[in-house]
């Protein structure tokens, strides 16, 4: 992610490490004393883990190496999806939304708001199989479009074996876990999907709410993982950060290049790297299967967030 900090340094004036950005953070987020409250946000169930250890740096910076706090010194998050996020933005009460999915040019500005990418990360496919390692399974677009369709229903499928002839596939029943919140996990996973298979881009499209034709629907990150780890046979897409901490196994995704690719730094990092990031117009930059060593879906979020007087915003955007 090193080549992508650089880039948002020249845009941004944020240093080149992580501790800058966070700095730059908490001094967009620091209010008039006699304002003094905490600070309140919401949205991206993926961008919370980073958020929430900015809100403990930015604590610490108030407390200036003393013993006192405030709880005006703190950030108050709720993680409720990208889509509810930005609906909650027009309420006064709230300070930012954090958004997995790029504001348009014209929705900002009639806002009076604005973005700008500050953390990358992965989605992965996870999976509950017995005796699969992490990244052992591949899978493709167009049999992932082919599941969540309804078309593939079982892990012993002939074409999920045609590309694993190393591994022994169980003639288990595929349940696809899938979100029913607005998520900015969930528009990643369907853009991925429109651009893999004709037949799910005109029957579905990408969106962060979708009526899905097949599977359980959950509310929220948390919950998704918990019906996976529960589920003999499951298939998920998640943030791949907790995906990991889960220890759930997860699939290799073959990109543009044909390659099999898991989730993580290094696809991260290879997909920022084809990103056109001072040409694009509020920073709106898809970074979906990008061509060349990039994963499935690494993709950067945005965190709008509302000027102290309420007439206007300034935006931060994240990925952890």
């Amino acid at each position: 992610m090193e080549l992508f900090f650089r880039q948002v340094h020249r845009v941004t004036t944020a240093a080149a490490v992580f501790g800058g950005l966070a700095a730059v953070v908490g001094s967009l987020f620091i209010a008039p004393a006699a304002m003094a409250e905490p600070i309140r946000g919401a949205g991206s169930t993926f961008a919370a883990p980073i958020i929430a250890k900015w809100a403990e740096i930015y604590e610490k910076a108030r407390m200036d190496d003393g013993d006192f706090s405030s709880p005006d010194w703190t950030v108050d998050y709720e993680l409720v999806g990208s889509l509810a996020g930005l609906m909650r933005l027009n309420q006064s009460e709230l300070d930012f939304a954090a958004t997995d999915v790029p504001v348009s040019h014209d929705e900002l500005l009639k806002h009076g708001r604005q973005q700008f990418p500050i953390v990358l990360g992965s989605v992965a496919i996870a999976v509950n199989l017995d005796g699969i390692d992490k990244g052992r399974i591949n899978l493709t677009g167009p049999l992932l479009a082919n599941i969540y369709l309804g078309k593939i229903q079982s892990w012993a499928d002939p074409a999920i074996k045609a590309i694993n002839p190393e591994i022994s596939l169980p003639d288990r029943k595929i349940s696809p876990v899938t979100r029913k919140d607005g998520s900015g996990t969930t528009f990643m996973f369907t853009e991925f999907l429109s651009s893999a298979s004709p037949e799910w881009k005109a029957a579905h499209g990408a969106d962060t709410l979708i009526a899905w034709p097949v599977g359980t629907s959950v509310e929220g990150t948390g919950d998704l993982i918990r019906a996976v780890q529960a589920t003999k046979g499951a298939i998920a897409y998640a943030d791949f950060g907790q995906v990991e901490r889960a220890n759930l196994p997860y699939a290799a995704v073959q990109n543009k290049s044909g390659q099999f690719v898991k989730p993580g730094p290094d696809g991260v990092r290879a997909a920022a790297s084809t990103a056109s990031w001072d040409e694009a117009k509020d920073f709106s930059v898809s970074l979906t299967d990008p061509t060349g060593r990039g994963g499935l879906s690494n993709q950067r979020g945005d965190i709008c967030r509302r000027s102290n007087d309420g007439t206007g915003a300034q935006s931060l955007s994240p990925r952890a």
